[in-house]
């Protein structure tokens, strides 16, 4: 029986890919803090092993013994009071990690990037693996953490002859998501009726457990040095939410907001959260963000690894159902 090393498990995707492994048959071992919250974890037959990417002492003890690794943890914020805390996890953490597992002679190794390392087109057509970017062209601490660590991993795989592939996961949706994550956030402030104006943006949306898979195929059949889209559909903002109200059988109408408008909102905002040390609902980085449409191909993952997803609704309907029934609308 395989043995795979997941990061991130306690968290959103980690989540998703820890039972998607449990399920294909393979041992799975966690990385977790000690301070993180285990409520993905109850149930599962999972080793939990304690470590943080920062101790990178932690990370050569906890990979020991594995076949596979699954780097899926990351610091998914669009605004931190402290940036060093991100590329200390995003940039230094993989690092330190990728060279342990290398070390440690795993066989496979599959490194969550995202989306956010990829450039987007003026004409709004979907992206691939292809479209060029820069790091000056990436708004965010986040998204240029992630870019840093994409250029990271793709060096330290051509100098070691690593075993690795890369997926960029696009935006995931589903059930599990805790915390929760910022384009969860949008879902549950739509369910409470806190959306009352949106920009003319898009995203890519994909059910988590089908995200999950794709990095179970990527395992299987990816390429090493290659990388995938694991995307879903394309779609404007105004349609998730429109989406999200459907399944909540509500009709609401929505008041469209120019970017100029909500770039003092969020500059405001972050002023706030300064002092409080509350993540802001809007950002600068990602108001700047939503003037380009985010919208994404998975051509190359389902011609090379067979991957699929099912239709957006179904993500949605299965997010609202899990915050429903998790309390979080009440």
């Amino acid at each position: 029986m395989m043995k795979s090393f997941v990061t991130g498990a306690t968290g959103f995707l980690g989540s998703a890919v820890m039972r998607c492994l449990l399920t294909a048959g393979h041992e799975v071992r966690v990385l977790v803090r000690p301070d993180s919250n285990r409520k993905n974890l109850e149930n599962f037959p999972v080793e939990v092993i304690e470590g943080d990417l920062r101790d990178h002492s932690s990370l050569k003890r906890a990979i020991s013994g594995c076949d596979n690794l699954f780097h899926v943890a990351a610091d998914y914020r669009l605004w931190v009071p402290d940036p060093e805390t991100m590329y200390a996890i995003n940039v230094t953490g993989t690092q330190a990690l990728i060279m342990a597992a290398a070390e440690a002679g795993v066989k496979r190794i599959v490194y969550t990037s995202s989306v956010a390392t990829l450039g987007l087109n003026q004409d709004g057509s979907p992206s691939t693996e292809d479209t060029p970017t820069s790091y000056t062209a990436i708004n965010g601490y986040y998204k240029r953490s992630k870019f840093q660590a994409e250029q990271m991993v793709r060096q330290l795989t051509h100098d070691h002859q690593l075993p690795l592939v890369i997926v960029n996961p696009s935006t995931p949706i589903g059930p599990g998501d805790i915390r929760p994550t910022p384009t969860g956030r949008i879902v549950l402030d739509t369910l409470r009726g806190r959306m009352p104006a949106y920009v003319n943006t898009g995203l890519n949306i994909a059910h988590v457990d089908d995200i999950a898979y794709g990095h179970l195929l990527a395992y299987q059949h990816g390429k090493p040095k290659e990388r995938y889209i694991l995307g879903g559909d394309n779609m404007t903002l105004l349609q998730i939410l429109q989406a999200i109200d459907d399944i909540n059988d509500i009709k609401k109408y929505r008041v469209n907001l120019p970017i100029s408008l909500m770039l003092p909102m969020a500059w405001l905002m972050e002023k706030v959260a300064t002092f409080t040390h509350i993540e802001p609902r809007a950002t600068l980085d990602s108001i700047h963000m939503a003037k380009k449409l985010m919208f994404f191909s998975s051509e190359k993952a389902h011609r090379e690894l067979g991957y699929q997803y099912r239709p957006t609704i179904e993500a949605l309907r299965d997010a609202v159902k899990w915050y429903k029934e998790n309390g979080y609308c009440n």
